[in-house]
């Protein structure tokens, strides 16, 4: 078993442990994901059907993605960290943002998702798989 993924906020007051592996790690250039990081994409762990516990009460707000699909995003109230992700469509799945990691090198992009959203100074990993949504599903 692999050692847990664990991070939290700028200040502290939220923390947080996944246990297991992430099903993807995505950098999503979707509008909403530029306008909440402030940057050109989201960089997310996504983990399915895994342990984790969150230390701490970080607030959360929701928002519908593109398609249609209700996503909680949590922060900390105190210093504003955007920290993870939670699907109330799909229970146990988390995407945890991954500058909240303790371990931010852990993060090894392998999807790139909307990119005909994105900007042209926004560079991703060339080798990701690319699409143009979101990856089809099975």
């Amino acid at each position: 078993m692999s050692r847990p993924y664990a991070g939290g906020c700028a200040c502290g007051a939220v923390r947080y442990t996944c246990e297991g592996e992430p099903v993807a790690m995505v950098d999503c250039q979707c509008r909403q994901c530029q306008r909440q990081t402030g940057g050109g994409h989201g960089s997310y762990l996504t983990f399915a059907g895994t342990p984790w516990d969150v230390q701490g009460t970080p607030n959360t707000w929701s928002v519908a993605g593109d398609n249609g699909t209700t996503k909680n995003a949590a922060f900390c109230a105190t210093c504003g960290s955007p920290l993870f992700i939670t699907f109330p469509d799909v229970p146990g799945v988390v995407a945890i943002r991954a500058g909240s990691l303790d371990e931010p090198e852990r993060y090894q992009p392998q999807l790139v998702t909307w990119t005909e959203a994105a900007q042209p100074w926004d560079h991703v990993d060339p080798a990701a798989t690319k699409f143009a949504r979101m990856p089809p599903t099975a």
